[in-house]
């Protein structure tokens, strides 16, 4: 981590859960929903979902030729460890948008379609997932703050 900021290097979206995320240029967080036009988004707790690009990188190592949003995660990072954030870590994202971390790891499901074609998936162990807080536009290149004083 570096100061405690990193910058989004792929915003990625899909229509139906469980498969790779298509890269788009910028999308709009939206408050207790998550990032409209994505599948997974709704009222819950898991409403964005974001990786390191360290992770992405632990996989390339093992031969395999992988792009943001491969791993179904829709902000890919870089230069922040998402995954060492505690749960409740408050992260700030571009000019307005306000993350707050609700779980860390997942349990992949069987049927997982990323499992299947690249043979292993990080994000159980190595991505995270946070509620949007304070919506806003998110772009490829803005920054990923850890806001300490905003923990919840």
């Amino acid at each position: 981590m570096r100061n405690g900021v990193g910058i989004v290097v792929s915003v990625n979206v899909s229509v139906t859960t469980g498969t790779r995320k298509t890269p788009v240029r910028q999308a709009e967080l939206r408050v207790g929903h998550g990032l409209a036009g994505d599948a997974h988004a709704g009222e819950w707790h898991r409403q964005v979902s974001l990786l390191s690009v360290s992770s992405i990188e632990k996989m390339r190592h093992a031969g395999l030729e992988l792009a943001p949003g491969d791993f179904g995660e829709n902000l890919t990072v870089d230069g922040l460890e998402v995954w060492a954030l505690p749960v409740g870590t408050r992260l700030s994202v571009g000019d307005a948008a306000v993350l707050e971390v609700t779980q860390i790891g997942k349990q992949c499901h069987l049927g997982c379609d990323i499992r299947r074609q690249v043979g292993d998936c990080v994000m159980p162990r190595e991505g995270i997932f946070a509620r949007v807080v304070v919506g806003g536009l998110v772009v490829s290149g803005d920054a990923v703050r850890v806001e300490e004083g905003l923990l919840a």
